[in-house]
């Protein structure tokens, strides 16, 4: 187990949640002060996904080329580029092509840098070390929204920390061996519908975390906004969310090296079904609180199972193009996600985001209790 490569692709990986978690809630707080409606902004929060699905195509056949380690820095310093033209750069159709293109660029980053990961760890340690990576991957978002909130929103400064974070953060790749090797294939929608036969219930998570964080660090701020909260509160009120997330992925993951993954998995949907009903109910008491740390915690723990679930099955390019899967479900989560969400709440009802996350959390129910919901691969041995 090389632990110094494990925890500088950590650290790499970190950087970009951290730059996404100050500098996306900016984009659309600047958006709800310009004027822009629900559905605009869910627009701008949609428009990763289109290149989520173009860098997941390419991963494989880049990597194969360029190497990963080599890739996933040139990566970090594009995303730097496209982050620090948001601030120069302040116009609603120029910020939709920036996105694009961080869609494209950070998935890659995503793509490799799981894969990297899940090629390091031994099977003892798969659940504590990828739910590791989750809850730092969440905390790490957590300080964008409350470092947002210390410097504020009033000026650019969110823009220009995350552009410095994605300029710095490849350097911690310098020398890093143990990548897994890739090929020079395309990994195309055909693909994708074949691994969601082999692996429904998986699938259907990724996708619907994907749509959850897109909603929450976007959307999120503007319906606490809607529901009388102050911007400050509203950030606090995503950080709690994101706080869920990150501090129970550790005990979720410990369990899953202890009891039947499934069963853990099936949890984690009804406690999402449950807890996004309840937001409605307990969005004006302070309940609300500790039910954001649950909302966040259940939808995250899908998202960290989903990863262990794939670990155990695939290696290599098998488990490069495992993850560009995932990748694209992703960003098909975040396309349909927030446009449902930010069309739902301009024209329908203003409680459409939990509502949404509740039937997406009630479908991965039903559809968990399948037996061949978890597909029938033999774990790969260690």
């Amino acid at each position: 187990m090389r632990w110094g490569t494990y925890f500088a692709v950590l650290s790499s990986v970190l950087s970009v949640g951290l730059a996404l978690g100050v500098s996306m809630p900016l984009v659309s707080l600047r958006l709800e002060a310009w004027g822009y409606g629900a559905f605009a902004i869910g627009v701008m929060a949609a428009m990763p996904a289109i290149g989520v699905l173009l860098g997941a195509s390419l991963a494989s056949r880049l990597a194969s080329i360029l190497g990963t380690a080599n890739l996933m820095r040139l990566c970090l310093w594009g995303g730097s580029i496209s982050v620090g033209l948001l601030a120069l750069l302040p116009n609603y159709w120029i910020w939709l092509a920036l996105r694009l293109m961080l869609g494209v660029i950070l998935t890659m980053v995503f793509i490799l840098g799981e894969s990297w990961i899940n090629q390091l760890v031994t099977e003892n340690l798969r659940g504590k070390l990828v739910a590791l990576y989750g809850s730092c991957y969440a905390l790490s978002q957590l300080g964008g929204p409350l470092l947002l909130g210390v410097i504020g929103t009033g000026h650019d400064f969110g823009f220009w920390v995350g552009t410095a974070l994605l300029a710095t953060s490849p350097l911690l790749l310098l020398g890093r061996s143990g990548a897994p090797s890739a090929e020079a294939s395309h990994v195309s929608l055909g693909d994708l519908a074949g691994f969601c036969r082999q692996l429904p219930a998986i699938a259907w998570a990724i996708a619907l975390f994907a749509g959850f964080e897109a909603m929450i660090l976007t959307l999120l701020p503007v319906y606490c906004l809607q529901q009388g909260f102050t911007p400050e509160i509203a950030l606090a009120m995503v950080s709690t969310v994101v706080v869920g997330d990150a501090l129970l992925q550790l005990p979720i993951g410990a369990l899953a090296d202890k009891i039947s993954r499934r069963r853990l998995f099936s949890g984690c949907a009804v406690a999402l079904m449950a807890s996004s009903l309840a937001i409605p109910l307990l969005v004006d008491t302070d309940a609300i609180w500790p039910l954001w740390v649950v909302f966040g915690a259940s939808a995250g723990g899908l998202f960290t199972l989903s990863l262990i679930l794939i670990g155990e099955r695939y290696r290599d390019d098998a488990l490069v193009r495992a993850n560009a899967h995932v990748a694209q479900l992703w960003g098909i989560g975040c396309l349909l996600g927030p446009l449902a969400a930010g069309a739902g709440s301009q024209w329908i009802s203003g409680q459409a985001l939990p509502l949404l996350m509740a039937a997406g959390a009630l479908g991965l129910v039903i559809l968990s209790q399948r037996p061949r919901a978890f597909g029938t691969v033999q774990p790969v041995a260690a």
